[in-house]
């Protein structure tokens, strides 16, 4: 059978994973990222390869997830929130120190790929996927392929605006890609940390706020609940664009078990639809999602 080999890309770990045809797990690795050293990461990648390669005994196919997108105008890096990526030939680069052609996708569509392929939603036929994490990413898999764009921006759901925003919703956070009022400055960890610090002065992580919650305490629990209302709306926008049959959640805030009841409940009234029968589900391979996805950019056959 043949080997798949994954990269996950990430800014703190480099990880590898090699896996059969049929998913098994043969091998796995991670490394700590070289920070801001461009030179390094490529040699990390390489060297990883060659001794997960060297302790199986056989050659595979590579893919590799990363942060950001390779533009399709200049092949270079773009959009990557590890800095010394972007402006690098980095697929190029990686293809010279291994010898082979590669496969090369932003990690949010590996993480959907992932899922797509054998994991929460496995066997469906459009899948959105969905990090809600220290940002928020989104990754879009049609019939099992991970689907890059013209731009090579399909799925990146968190720079469009929040969808109606209200009195709770203003004035609109300041986004590092300089617009306001992103999906992301609402939705990923420290957009909710920032939005109960800003209604209650309080410094609370977003354990910390889901602990107090369910404790009883009201203020966390109005946190929650603006939470789940701005992800119902811009997931709405989702479903009447995308009409997916699956979205599937990752990232930290994806373990927050009310939000498969509350979000579904809530996106209904923004569904432009009688009947939503959209799935929302949490991802079944954890940070495991965007290296298994990366191994299979590459088709079967």
């Amino acid at each position: 059978m043949a080997l798949r080999i994954g990269i996950d890309l990430g800014g703190t770990k480099i990880e590898i994973i090699a896996l059969e045809e049929d998913g098994r797990i043969l091998a796995r690795r991670r490394v700590a990222t070289p920070q801001g050293d461009y030179g390094a990461t490529v040699a990390a990648v390489a060297g990883l390869v060659a001794a997960v390669e060297g302790e199986l005994g056989r050659r595979g196919t590579v893919g590799v997830g990363t942060p950001g997108a390779l533009s399709l105008r200049s092949g270079l890096i773009k959009n990557a929130n590890s800095t010394c990526l972007i402006g690098k030939p980095l697929l190029s680069d990686l293809q010279a120190a291994l010898g082979r052609e590669l496969r090369m996708a932003n990690d949010a569509n590996c993480f959907a790929l992932s899922e797509a392929v054998d994991g929460a939603a496995a066997g469906a036929g459009v899948v959105f996927g969905v990090i809600l994490g220290t940002g928020v990413g989104g990754g879009i898999v049609v019939n099992g392929r991970a689907l890059g764009g013209a731009n090579a921006i399909a799925g990146e759901w968190g720079h469009n605006p929040l969808p109606l925003p209200d009195d709770d919703d203003v004035p609109l956070p300041a986004c590092y890609c300089g617009r306001a009022g992103c999906i992301e400055t609402y939705l990923s960890g420290p957009g909710m940390a920032a939005d109960h610090a800003r209604r209650n002065g309080a410094a609370l992580t977003p354990e910390a706020i889901v602990s107090r919650a369910a404790a009883g305490d009201a203020a966390c629990e109005t946190t929650l609940q603006r939470y789940e209302a701005r992800l119902a709306r811009a997931l709405a926008g989702v479903i009447n664009l995308l009409d997916p049959d699956v979205i599937v959640l990752g990232g930290g805030l994806s373990n927050l078990a009310r939000l498969y009841v509350q979000v579904p409940q809530r996106w209904c009234t923004h569904v432009f639809s009688d009947q939503v029968d959209t799935r929302l589900v949490r991802a079944i391979h954890g940070d495991s999602s965007g290296v298994r996805g990366a191994a299979w950019l590459w088709p079967a056959g």
